[in-house]
């Protein structure tokens, strides 16, 4: 009736609706419920989750991001919330991998993420991808190294071309940074950068052992894939103009954001941070 008393008399809408006008007028001036000041106790603190979120944090992870903080409520109301004031996370797309040049004569190593378990800790698996970012300049390509028990980015490197030195300056990052001892596992495509002479050479002086997927099958590297969906929807919903400006947003979203703030789902709603934190 509220809806409907700008084109209609509320008389015509009662006798309509099988209701009494005195019935809808006490209505109006009802006073408001508990639930009702639950709901706006929580909306602002939804928003202000929202957006240090980015505008990329769904229900759940409001959820957990509220109760984290002490805010005890269910996950059907923050969704309704949320639905009602049109604060909707931004959908990740389906990642296509593009990059990965297969035909090539170089050796190809045995796909061992397969065989060994589930690292508990980090710096016991490495995952590594490389995408790219189209700016108004052209190109630009990320290598990322990725730790598969926190999800945290170890390393990453960006540059103009695919050649073997943005793979392995992301490597020597995540290598200095780290330090892992001897016998990590490292997992990736079967691109030519890391089956590369310089790349394989590399893994073996930092005595890294190799691991590839199967031929054509990106799921073999999932983890590596959906981070890779996951960081363009969530970092580039405007294509950058120069290739700096799509550096500092690379940047600003792995060192400021990802790995400090964002919260997943299969670490428990930590971050990767605070997932390792754990372990210190």
């Amino acid at each position: 009736m509220n809806t409907l008393q700008a084109d209609f008399e509320v008389e015509e809408l009662a006798q309509a609706l099988e209701v009494s006008p005195s019935g809808f007028y006490a209505h109006q001036h009802k006073a408001e419920g508990a639930r009702a000041r639950q709901d706006q106790k929580l909306r602002p603190q939804i928003q202000t989750l929202f957006e240090d979120s980015r505008r990329t944090y769904g229900s759940p992870r409001i959820t957990a991001a509220l109760r984290q903080a002490g805010q005890r409520c269910g996950k059907n109301r923050v969704a309704r919330l949320m639905r009602e004031n049109h604060w909707r996370a931004r959908q990740k797309r389906r990642f296509v991998p593009r990059t990965t040049q297969s035909e090539h004569d170089q050796p190809i190593a045995p796909n061992w993420l397969a065989r060994v378990p589930a690292p508990d800790r980090p710096d016991q698996v490495w995952v590594v991808d490389i995408t790219y970012i189209h700016t108004s300049e052209g190109w630009i390509y990320l290598a990322v190294v990725l730790d598969a028990c926190s999800r945290k980015v170890v390393g990453w490197a960006m540059s103009v071309s695919l050649e073997t030195s943005v793979v392995t300056e992301a490597l020597n990052r995540a290598q200095r940074e780290r330090r892992p001892a001897p016998g990590l596992l490292h997992h990736s495509d079967r691109g030519v950068q890391y089956a590369s002479s310089a790349y394989r050479a590399l893994l073996a002086k930092l005595k890294i052992t190799p691991s590839m997927s199967r031929a054509a099958n990106p799921y073999d590297n999932a983890m590596a894939e959906s981070f890779m969906a996951t960081f363009k929807t969530e970092c580039f919903e405007q294509i950058p103009a120069t290739h700096t400006e799509a550096k500092l947003r690379v940047f600003d979203y792995l060192e400021t954001f990802y790995n400090p703030k964002r919260l997943h789902s299969a670490l428990g709603y930590q971050s990767p941070v605070e997932f390792e934190n754990q372990f210190n």
